[in-house]
């Protein structure tokens, strides 16, 4: 009986230890670099994103931070917000083929952004957000693959390039993907159009004017009830004073 129980504890130690090892590594696999939208990111709009970037090393800090931009759906406007500690470098292209936005014709975007400690790191056990604003965002596509490089200070680079396949095991490296929501009739993040804003405006004065309109009739019709209630009195007091001089007169 007590070789069993032996058997039976050695067996559940090492059960748990195998399924602790493939917690760790699973954890440790999936910690990448990845980019992540505040609130939506719908096609034909803006959004602002978070670029999050883990370090995976125990022994070396991330120092160096660079995210590409795909040629085949550019951005014309991509704008980093400031991270305390670290320089960013903007790097643009000339365009095969210009982008038209707002009526204007665009002849290069945004290649991509690159961050470059100074002063900071991410080390081991950490990770940094890097929020940047885009737009317009693409309408004939489901998603933008955002490939990463990332460089540590011992030298080493890990390059977030592969990317991933819809129903296929998730790739050693793969490269940050931004999915874009369907499109809205608001292409500017929940702002109203003009054509909103002068109906807004319209009715706003239009309720200004009833209000007003409202006010004097109320103030009328206070100012009527006023003379009638001292007409009122007056003819109270009248009729009083006549009752008391016809008094007076019977008394005589």
């Amino acid at each position: 009986m007590s070789v069993s129980r032996t058997h039976l504890t050695r067996a559940v130690l090492a059960g748990g230890a195998s399924l602790s090892s493939v917690l760790l590594l699973s954890g440790t696999a999936s910690a990448h670099v990845g980019v992540q939208p505040q609130g939506t990111a719908a096609k034909g709009g803006y959004a602002t994103v978070n670029v999050k970037v883990p370090n995976e090393r125990d022994n070396a800090s991330t120092v160096k931070v660079e995210v590409n931009f795909p040629t085949d759906h550019p951005l014309a406007s991509v704008m980093p917000q400031p991270v305390p500690g670290w320089k960013v470098e903007v790097t643009k292209a000339k365009l095969a083929k210009p982008l038209e936005l707002h009526g204007k014709k665009i002849n290069e975007a945004v290649a991509k952004v690159t961050w470059t400690a100074d002063g900071s790191k991410i080390g081991p056990g950490q990770f940094q957000q890097f929020p940047l604003s885009l737009g317009q965002l693409p309408e004939d596509t489901d998603k933008l693959v955002l490939k990463a490089i990332q460089t540590y200070d011992n030298n080493e680079v890990v390059r977030w390039i592969e990317e991933p396949k819809d129903g296929a095991p998730e790739p050693e490296n793969p490269a940050p993907v931004l999915k874009l929501s369907a499109a809205t009739d608001d292409h500017h993040g929940g702002g109203a159009t003009p054509a909103d804003d002068d109906k807004a405006e319209h009715d706003e004065k239009a309720a200004d004017h009833d209000d007003k309109g409202h006010e004097e009739a109320a103030g009328s019709t206070d100012n009527a009830a006023r003379v009638l209630g001292v007409v009122g009195i007056l003819v109270g007091l009248a009729g009083i004073a006549f009752g008391v001089l016809a008094g007076r007169r019977r008394s005589a």
